[in-house]
């Protein structure tokens, strides 16, 4: 590359702005696209993702759940609450007297079903508003922006 060329796409960059920001940008109305649906399943995008992992990977430990999430055991915590008290989510007795299993109850199975549906209409929607082949690149750009970014620190994808 040439220095005329290099130095015009510093200045691009400038006038592009800060990629954080716009990453949160994007972020911010995906999740609120989701949301929008999820809401008519009585859940939060966050919760949902909650009971899928849970449902798929079985009763685990609170601590394993949050290394698996990426997420730090306090967010975790927080995030479990409305589920637990939704009667969707159970802590059970572990393996000894001081731990404890997340479950899946059998009310959190039937709002997981519920929210599936729910979660498959934003996907097609989003896929819609965007098209298949912008959806499809950006995917590829995100896995290749999180593999030059690995490895991230263990609670450094907080919810």
């Amino acid at each position: 590359m040439n220095e005329k060329t290099r130095l015009s796409t510093q200045a691009e960059l400038k006038v592009q702005g800060c990629t954080n920001v716009k990453l949160r940008q994007l972020m911010r109305r995906v999740a609120h696209h989701y949301d929008l649906e999820m809401a008519k399943a009585g859940l939060k995008t966050t919760q949902y993702s909650l009971l899928t992992y849970v449902l798929k990977l079985g009763p685990m430990r609170p601590g394993e759940l949050a290394r698996g999430m990426k997420m730090s055991p306090s967010t975790l915590t927080r995030n479990l609450k409305p589920l637990i008290d939704a009667g969707w989510i159970e802590l059970t007795a572990g393996t000894d007297a001081r731990s404890r299993t997340v479950v899946l109850t059998d009310a959190g199975r039937a709002k997981r079903e519920e929210a599936r549906s729910r979660w498959r209409v934003a996907q097609e929607q989003l896929n819609a508003l965007l098209g298949t082949g912008r959806v499809l690149a950006l995917h590829k750009l995100i896995n290749e922006s999180l593999e030059l970014l690995s490895p991230v620190e263990s609670g450094a994808d907080d919810e």
